[in-house]
């Protein structure tokens, strides 16, 4: 065996091995930020959110494919509150109105109610101002477009789209929730469509402008 053919022997046995071992998950956890690989699989310590990635040999090359994965936002940095948080639905035994009601489903900031990446909820207003952004573990985010007359002091309600889904998903709670921006005391339809699109660097925005 010549010696160009040994190289590319050993050459495509090194390829061949990397490709196999470089298969499996990375991943980004919170925490300082360190690497560490064990048996393929690779572990990085960054930042404030989790990543998973699927790492594909194809031939001699590489792919980094993304996988979906949830975002953690780096609480420590946001005031923390403790509050007892209820949930509450548009329907009659929560706000006294029915589907017939002109403003049913419309909160005190004239916003409609709405459950998703920033959902509706309400709060005392002089602790926590209209577009005040919290973040409620188990919950996610929240935006104070609301305010009720059984709610004082420490208390928020989180919105829910049925009656079934307060008693099944939340019930009654006392939980630390994190201040992640405080509101003017103000908040539209125009505003929430902008923190959907901007995240809440855009009510600071928006603020300024007032």
């Amino acid at each position: 065996m010549n010696g160009k053919m040994m190289i590319s022997l050993v050459v495509a046995l090194a390829v061949t091995v990397t490709g196999f071992t470089a298969s499996g998950f990375s991943y980004t956890i919170v925490g300082t930020d360190t690497i560490q690989t064990v048996y393929g699989l690779k572990e990085k310590r960054e930042g404030i959110k989790t990543v998973k990635k699927r790492l594909v040999s194809a031939s001699s090359l590489k792919q980094v494919i993304d996988e979906p994965s949830d975002v953690v936002p780096n609480l420590q940095q946001y005031p923390k509150v403790r509050v007892v948080a209820t949930g509450y639905y548009a329907g009659y035994e929560s706000t006294g109105k029915t589907p017939s009601h002109p403003q049913y489903g419309i909160t005190y900031s004239g916003v409609k109610v709405r459950r998703g990446t920033y959902s509706t909820i309400a709060a005392d207003l002089r602790v926590f101002p209209l577009g005040t952004v919290l973040y409620i573990p188990g919950y996610g985010y929240g935006v104070v477009a609301d305010k009720g007359g059984a709610i004082r002091g420490n208390k928020i309600d989180l919105y829910f789209e049925t009656k079934q889904d307060v008693y099944s998903q939340w019930g009654k709670r006392t939980v630390d929730v994190y201040v992640v921006h405080r509101g003017s005391g103000k908040f539209t339809e125009t505003m929430y469509q902008a923190l959907y699109e901007e995240g809440v660097a855009a009510m600071a925005r928006l603020q300024n402008k007032q």
